[in-house]
């Protein structure tokens, strides 16, 4: 029963996601918001870790399988990919290592403030 109530409460922070995309005058994927709104509670102690524990280790175990209906859909696309392959790659390397960078201090950023 535990398990149920951690997918309610996460599927209704997704739910709340969903909500606050549709009222704000710009586009902003609901699944970012949810986890914007999914980092506040449990910065705030409204939700704590243990109450989706279970249920978020699920998903992250199992998080492949949430992938493959987008890679079976980019099959449709392998002519139009094809013909941007090599603007793709040039934008996939030079960003790939921004990323890590901007997450790595980001990181580090909430580490020095968490120790204070």
């Amino acid at each position: 029963m535990d398990i149920i109530k951690e997918l309610a409460l996460i599927f209704s922070v997704c739910l709340a996601g969903t909500g606050v995309a549709a009222l704000l005058p710009f586009r902003v994927p609901y699944s970012v918001i949810g986890l914007v709104i999914l980092t506040a509670l449990l910065f705030k102690r409204a939700i704590r870790p243990e109450q989706i524990d279970r249920t978020g280790n699920f998903f992250i175990r199992n998080m492949g399988i949430f992938f493959v209906p987008a890679v079976v859909g980019t099959m449709e696309y392998v002519e139009t990919l094809k013909t941007y392959l090599i603007p793709f790659l040039a934008i996939a390397l030079l960003t790939t290592p921004l990323v890590y960078l901007i997450t790595g201090w980001a990181v580090q950023l909430c580490l020095s403030l968490r120790r204070r």
